[in-house]
């Protein structure tokens, strides 16, 4: 954004957007309390419309510190810094952060403290290669033919590549538009069908990290969750031996006790698809582990090989014979000591 424009507007813009555009993660230092409250809070304060202009006044007065610290010194001194509009080039940055975090499938909560619902586009993955490649080459192809007209004695005034910065912004915008047309396009596949003789409550598609086309599908029905692979470059839901079916476990005072403890209640809160079910212990360790497991995190398996799938973003909750909660695991290990319950 900075090179397509707004660097041309004040100074210091490149370095307030940088900061700005990356401040919302900052809560990642909730880690320093556990992993179940950094989850809990993950995505909540920072990545909400409410707390983007207070970021965003944090970091131009963390940027105004540098720069009287620089002895309020800029590249160009014909151009300075303008901290009206710096503030709003941070908040412009935070809602950028917002967006792109609100288009993969793990979902933003705009409207916190006000609203904790989850929104999520669902249309490209967490890591999206494309637009990785589109935004570094933004940045590199004018690089390198600035060091073209160095070779060749071509001097250019001012700040270089903004052709190249916009080009990468309109592709990433392309890029959403093809990626929510085939969205729509598996939404209607998964829709179009039975599933064991059984109409579906409610689908959902979540992409892959390799093929734009691919996309694991999750098709609700009363007893059961199915698992099915779609193309939407055909629009056609995988054959039913591709296809996984996950009933869904009984309640019993077990999975009720877990669900009413921190962890618990965070994670049902967060997930779309949760899925619960119990490990019982014995020995030394007598009691119960329930497992929770967000069906669109969990890679869609092929039957014909086995694989139930790899597990993300699953959480365990471990309670005594009592039903008395002892601690939470967080994440994918198997063997991670379990936490404390927070206070």
């Amino acid at each position: 954004m900075g090179r397509a424009g707004l660097n041309r507007k004040t100074a210091l813009a490149t370095l307030t957007l940088t900061l700005a555009a990356e401040a919302p993660d900052l809560d990642v230092l909730g880690r320093f309390r556990g992993p179940a409250f950094a989850f809990a809070h993950h995505r909540g304060f920072t990545h909400s419309f409410l707390g983007t202009p207070i970021c965003a006044a944090a970091v131009v007065g963390f940027v105004y510190l540098l720069w009287r610290l620089r002895g309020r010194k800029t590249k160009d001194p014909n151009l300075p810094p303008r901290w009206g509009l710096l503030f709003g080039y941070a908040c412009l940055a935070g809602l950028s952060h917002i967006l792109l975090d609100f288009t993969n499938n793990y979902g933003v909560r705009p409207f916190w403290p006000f609203s904790e619902k989850w929104y999520s586009w669902d249309i490209v993955f967490i890591v999206e290669p494309i637009m990785l490649a589109l935004l570094i080459l933004g940045l590199v192809v004018p690089a390198l033919l600035g060091l073209v007209d160095r070779e060749i004695g071509v001097r250019k005034q001012g700040p270089r590549g903004r052709l190249a910065a916009a080009l990468a912004l309109v592709g990433v915008v392309l890029m959403w538009g093809i990626r929510d047309y085939e969205h729509r396009r598996a939404l209607s596949a998964l829709e179009s069908r039975e599933y064991e003789g059984v109409n579906p409550l409610r689908v959902s598609a979540y992409p892959t990290w390799i093929n734009p086309f691919h996309w694991n599908g999750v098709v609700e029905t009363p007893a059961f969750f199915a698992l099915a692979p779609v193309n939407s470059s055909s629009a056609e839901v995988d054959p039913e031996d591709e296809m996984e079916i996950r009933y869904k476990p009984e309640e019993t005072p077990v999975t009720l006790a877990a669900k009413r403890s921190y962890l618990g209640r965070i994670y049902l809160d967060w997930a779309q698809y949760p899925i619960v079910e119990t490990e019982e212990l014995g020995g030394p360790q007598d009691g119960y582990i329930v497992h929770f497991q967000d069906l669109r995190f969990l890679d869609v398996p092929s039957a014909v090989n086995g694989d139930r799938g790899r597990r993300v973003l699953g959480a365990s909750v471990e309670l005594d014979r009592n039903l008395h909660v002892l601690g939470d695991v967080f994440g994918t290990g198997k063997d991670q000591v379990v936490a404390p319950e927070p206070d």
